[in-house]
């Protein structure tokens, strides 16, 4: 099993930027690829972005397309989430979350790939 811990989340301006960390305990880091998703209130959870086992794949929701930047450190079992430019639509709480798939490679867009759900943290971007 593996236990995924989100921090870095808060209040930031629009325009401004944050820096999302999700740290895995339990199990092999590397064997799940990572997705970060969020919620915001009245609406349903979404993906943001995906990072595969390797670190060498990513994929990004159009939304957050060329603002967000997710990364991992499979040496340091953490995974992070570089966001700038934000808006006042990416308020929401945001997951990281854990998936165990065999290929390096492969990625998850879809919630229901996913094994593993850190606790979220929020974010608020004021105007």
């Amino acid at each position: 099993q593996v236990q995924l811990v989100e921090s870095g989340g808060g209040l930031v301006q629009a325009g401004g930027s944050l820096r999302l960390s999700c740290a895995a305990s339990g199990r092999t880091f590397s064997a799940y690829t990572m997705g970060w998703f969020r919620q915001a209130p009245g609406k349903e959870r979404e993906f943001v972005g995906g990072i595969s086992r390797s670190g060498g794949t990513t994929t990004y929701a159009e939304s957050v397309k060329g603002r967000f930047t997710i990364s991992r450190d499979n040496a340091k079992n953490t995974g992070d989430r570089q966001m700038n430019s934000l808006k006042r639509e990416d308020t929401a709480v945001y997951y990281c979350a854990g998936g165990q798939v065999p290929s390096f490679r492969a990625l998850l867009t879809y919630a229901g790939g996913y094994d593993y759900w850190g606790q979220g943290t929020q974010v608020t971007v004021s105007s």
